[in-house]
C-alpha cells in the first residue's frame, strides 16, 4: 500500500510539473506572438494541445490509483 501511495504522490507531482511547464510555455508563446512570430505560436499551440488532450486521462488515472480501484479508462 505504501508503494501505491508513493507512486500516486510522484505521479501527481509530475502531473503538476507538466501543467506548470505548459502554462510557462503558453506565456512565452503569447510573448513571441506579440512580436510577430505567428508560425512559432501555431507550432507551440499545437504541441500544447497534446498536453491538454492527455490531462483528462491523467487526472482520472490518478484518482483511480489514489482510491485503489481499477480504472476502465484507457489511453487512446
Amino acid at each position: 500500500m505504501e508503494d501505491r501511495r508513493l507512486l500516486v504522490s510522484v505521479l501527481k507531482r509530475l502531473n503538476e510539473n507538466q501543467i506548470a511547464l505548459g502554462a510557462a510555455v503558453e506565456e512565452l508563446s503569447k510573448w513571441i506572438g506579440e512580436r510577430g512570430s505567428n508560425d512559432v505560436v501555431e507550432n507551440v499551440q499545437a504541441t500544447l494541445a497534446t498536453l491538454d488532450e492527455n490531462q483528462g486521462f491523467l487526472t482520472l488515472a490518478l484518482i483511480s490509483l489514489a482510491s485503489g480501484t481499477d480504472s476502465n479508462a484507457r489511453p487512446e
